[in-house]
């Protein structure tokens, strides 16, 4: 099967051969047929890397009617960065296709900017929620002639507390419109949308939705929690050419291992939700261009990123669940390509471990980090191999040869020999002349490991109480508060428990064991553009109208 005989126009055939794409992945070949001519709703499951924006931006691109200048198709996605790969991809696929146009809305970026695509008549509009929500309430985002509607990314986008947003946007839509819902994995809360905005729709999910795709191995070194970051420096000089991501839980801690690294001179970076969007762009590029080797990223930074060739995913520190282990593992092994997936842990964090074969029926090597003169031979080898393998222009040289050949005639074979390892090498036999063994035995098999059958809520033995001075008034919902502490303080959704609006303030709970860190981080924050402040909410301090406006 090839793209020719599944019904795409000229002008998408024409573009997807310039881009080298021939023969469609599963979930195109499955989807492109009912989507480019079909009426019923969709669901389409499959891993992340499996091409799902191809399977619904082609159908997009060729059914919106170029003459009418407005809004006909619209993807919801949970990131600006998967805003922005959408709409790339989207405007390379429809290149040849005269009057097309696609909007990306999305917050941080000029909102006047995104206001005057629309009014110049942008067919298909890639969003994320809060940013359209924005835009409709300013009048300037009219959906009442929808036609498309496709949910990207659905179940991480209900992880980022976007449940209200969604049903908000999807009442502003025409009852008649075509959703398309796209995701990995198909929790409630997903199946609660498509029961209630879905009619009667086709599904297809390819492979076990939650496995990962079987060309990528999986190792997992065990080290103590002081030799982490020892054991990253490690793996990496053990894997000269490593193109990889290395995802840790939080912004700080992203931000500290990425200055690190580029302090012991690697090419890395940090992509986290503190950087502006032009920063983030510009770290994306270097990334993309291959002038970094190494990029540091939160879960939620990462979404969306899509780049050819990375070769290594490295958990600086565990996911807390299996899913969020199967997106970040989904960055390497695309289209077919082979992967490593890298997880650092603690003996008593091993137990996380078998969760995750279990749910995504794969299974970790343990391996050993290797020691310094093992990283040292690898490094030599390959600083001989670039040498020996340097292609030579006698011509262009012939000038500078003879000063050459001067100025080293003093010296014998070996110790040319010697010059060279030293210029090109010294640095690994300092680091690591007393380097030691840092791996971590194994726990005894009749110790119980952590994080085996317990969740949260009994880890944590309780929750703990916040306050903070926004409420109904302010127009935020309850995902707008789960946006909140989760960015900043790097915990997960499902650690976050009762929220309560009220109208000039709101309380919201966590798991007790996590109170003390999204107390640090929750200090001299802001929600949509307004400073605010949380504190305990057993604090004396009355919560009256003041407070709303003490920050």
């Amino acid at each position: 099967m090839d793209f020719k005989t599944l019904g795409l126009g000229a002008d998408l055939l024409r573009a997807l051969g310039d881009l080298g794409f021939e023969t469609p992945m599963p979930i195109q070949a499955a989807a492109l047929p009912k989507l480019l001519t079909g009426s019923r709703d969709f669901i389409g499951l499959a891993r992340t890397g499996t091409g799902k924006t191809a399977a619904f931006g082609l159908p997009l691109l060729q059914r919106v009617d170029v003459a009418l200048a407005r809004p006909q198709g619209v993807i919801l996605c949970p990131t600006r960065e998967l805003c922005l790969q959408i709409t790339d991809d989207l405007k390379r696929y429809g290149r040849y296709i005269p009057k097309i146009r696609v909007a990306a809305i999305y917050g941080g970026a000029g909102i006047a900017h995104q206001i005057r695509q629309l009014r110049d008549g942008a067919q298909i509009v890639v969003a994320t929620p809060g940013r359209l929500i924005d835009l409709m309430r300013r009048r300037a985002a009219d959906l009442s002639r929808v036609a498309f509607c496709v949910l990207d990314e659905a179940d991480e986008m209900l992880n980022m507390g976007f449940q209200e947003d969604i049903n908000r946007i999807l009442d502003r839509m025409p009852a008649e419109r075509q959703t398309w819902l796209f995701s990995a994995t198909m929790p409630s809360g997903v199946a609660a949308i498509a029961g209630n905005y879905l009619d009667d729709p086709h599904k297809v999910s390819l492979g076990g939705h939650r496995h990962l795709a079987p060309n990528i191995s999986h190792t997992c070194y065990r080290m103590h929690e002081r030799h982490r970051y020892e054991g990253l420096k490690r793996i990496i000089d053990f894997t000269p050419g490593i193109f990889g991501l290395v995802f840790c839980r939080t912004r700080k801690e992203t931000q500290v291992v990425a200055e690190a690294l580029v302090q012991d001179g690697y090419q890395a970076d940090a992509l986290h939700g503190d950087l502006s969007q032009a920063q983030r762009d510009h770290v994306m590029g270097k990334f993309r261009r291959k002038s970094i080797r190494l990029l540091v990223a939160t879960d939620v930074a990462a979404r969306g990123l899509d780049v050819d060739g990375i070769s290594h995913i490295i958990h600086y520190n565990l996911p807390d669940d299996p899913d969020t282990y199967t997106h970040r593992s989904g960055r390497t092994a695309r289209a077919g390509r082979s992967g490593v997936s890298i997880a650092l842990a603690t003996p008593r964090e091993v137990g996380r471990l078998r969760t995750m074969e279990r749910a995504n029926a794969m299974r970790f090597e343990f391996g050993k980090f290797p020691n310094g003169r093992e990283i040292c031979e690898r490094q030599l080898d390959g600083f001989v191999g670039r040498i020996v393998e340097t292609p030579v222009d006698r011509k262009a040289f012939a000038d500078y040869l003879p000063a050459a050949c001067e100025a080293l005639a003093g010296f014998d074979r070996e110790e040319l020999i010697l010059r060279f390892m030293g210029a090109g090498f010294s640095r690994f036999l300092e680091d690591y002349r007393q380097a030691g063994d840092i791996n971590a035995a194994a726990r005894p098999s009749n110790v119980r490991l952590a994080g085996k059958s317990r969740n949260v809520r009994t880890e944590t033995t309780g929750v703990h109480r916040f306050f903070i001075n926004v409420g109904r008034l302010d127009k935020i919902n309850e995902g707008a508060i789960v946006r909140l502490v989760c960015d900043h303080s790097g915990i997960r959704s499902g650690q976050i428990g009762r929220i309560e609006l009220k109208r000039e303030f709101s309380f919201f709970e966590v798991a007790r064991g996590t109170a003390a860190k999204v107390r640090r981080s929750l200090k001299d924050v802001q929600l949509d553009g307004r400073r605010v402040q949380v504190r305990d909410a057993g604090c004396k301090k009355s919560p009256d109208r003041r407070d709303r406006f003490a920050a």
